[in-house]
């Protein structure tokens, strides 16, 4: 759980956690784009959540194999291995194939690989927008 030394301003002032979770969830998040990346990991840990990041699917896969997650938000396009490869991945796996799976991309939704996912996110997300589908994937 998220303290509030951790939820602090660059002014010293500390913030309220936007969202609690009931319990603490983890988050795996695999995004190619450092910035957004780093945006999102501020944004979920603020709301409550562990997160652990990675810079693409390959990574992804290693953290899934060596952790427990509750979640997996991953963009479509990705050095090394993609996040469609990645669903592919979650999906064929016994141990992971009941995770729910957030699908982030720029692309068009219908042109979008979306059937190995539980809920699909056209870039640029806000953040109300994230933290409500997470709680709805993972009721």
């Amino acid at each position: 759980m998220i303290t509030q030394e951790k939820v602090s301003t660059a002014r010293g002032e500390l913030v309220q956690p936007t969202e609690t979770p009931e319990r603490a969830r983890c988050v795996l998040l695999a995004e190619d784009d450092a910035a957004l990346r780093r945006y999102i990991e501020v944004l979920l840990e603020r709301a409550g959540y562990e997160v652990i990041s990675a810079g693409d699917g390959l990574e992804a896969m290693k953290w899934l194999m060596t952790s427990t997650v509750d979640v997996v938000i991953t963009d479509a396009v990705m050095p090394n291995v993609s996040g469609y490869e990645l669903c592919r991945f979650v999906r064929s796996s016994p141990h992971l194939n009941h995770l729910p799976i957030i699908l982030l991309s720029g692309l068009d939704p219908k042109n979008a690989e979306t059937e190995q996912v539980n809920a699909f996110l056209a870039k640029p997300i806000t953040p109300e927008t994230l933290l409500a589908c997470i709680r709805k994937v993972c009721v």
